[in-house]
């Protein structure tokens, strides 16, 4: 019998310089978007990404989720994570060397070009446009910060990417982290039944979208535009895009002036 190793399909074994004990993943599946979180609260994944479309895709390995706990990479008998902020402050900051152990941990289980992103309200906004992107990516490794942060010298060392979900504070970034990977898996190929649904919801062309109806034709007294029952669909097109050219203008001007900016230039 050959002593050359068998084959195992889509998964495969990848080597690591922690104990088995440590790691929370299956074995990588080969062709499957792998998401890993670095979280000091693993029990918090998949969360509502367990459910739905993101779940059902889950389960059929059209992805893959990796939770990489933080506290097994504590230092001394309590395997702690954190210490007080340089130059004093309230609160704590995470540890240098227990998070830059925890990433080469997880990159020694990511394919190479996945990005290595850290949740932080002082990161870039994310959009739906970095989701296309991430989309097309073999994966993301997300850190989820707590207390006051992280230590700054893992983010430059590592070159790490700072994005936040919006303009407000959280108690970590398990959250957020959530918030990224449901908007990036439901674009991958195979999640959503209706390709077409991602070409015409909110901000698939910088515009908001237009507002939905169906049946009952008429409720509380209030009934559908005539012009959605009408059967012409190029009218509905036009209606469709003017409402949503309206409601960008009104409610995001933000993103309204960014998109005349960009027709202007071309």
């Amino acid at each position: 019998m050959s002593d050359a190793p068998r084959s195992h399909g889509r998964k495969t074994i990848r080597p690591s310089l922690k104990p088995r004990d440590l790691m929370s993943e299956a074995p990588a599946l080969a062709r499957a978007w792998h998401a890993q979180v670095i979280t000091l609260f693993p029990e918090a994944f998949p969360g509502i990404l367990g459910l739905s479309l993101t779940g059902k895709a889950l389960q059929q390995e059209l992805w893959q989720l990796q939770t990489v706990p933080l506290r097994p990479f504590g230092e001394g008998k309590h395997r702690n994570v954190d210490d007080t902020p340089a130059g004093g402050g309230a609160g704590m900051v995470l540890r240098p060397d227990v998070m830059g152990a925890a990433i080469e941990h997880a990159r020694s289980q990511q394919a190479p070009g996945a990005p290595l992103i850290y949740l932080s309200p002082r990161g870039k906004p994310f959009s739906q446009e970095m989701a296309r992107d991430l989309a097309t990516r073999p994966g993301v490794t997300l850190i989820c910060g707590r207390f006051e942060g992280l230590d700054q010298r893992v983010i430059d060392h590592y070159r790490i990417a700072e994005v936040s979900i919006g303009d407000y504070v959280l108690t970590g970034g398990e959250l957020a982290a959530q918030v990224m990977l449901d908007a990036a898996v439901r674009l991958l190929p195979g999640v959503l039944g209706n390709a077409d649904s991602t070409e015409e919801e909110s901000f698939s062309d910088g515009l908001l979208e237009h507002p939905q109806y169906t049946r009952p034709a008429e409720w509380q007294g209030r009934t559908i535009p005539d012009v959605l029952l009408s059967g012409h669909h190029g009218e509905i097109a036009k209606w469709r895009r003017q409402q949503s050219e309206d409601l960008t203008r009104t409610r995001r001007p933000d993103l309204w002036n960014a998109l005349k900016t960009r027709k202007d230039f071309t």
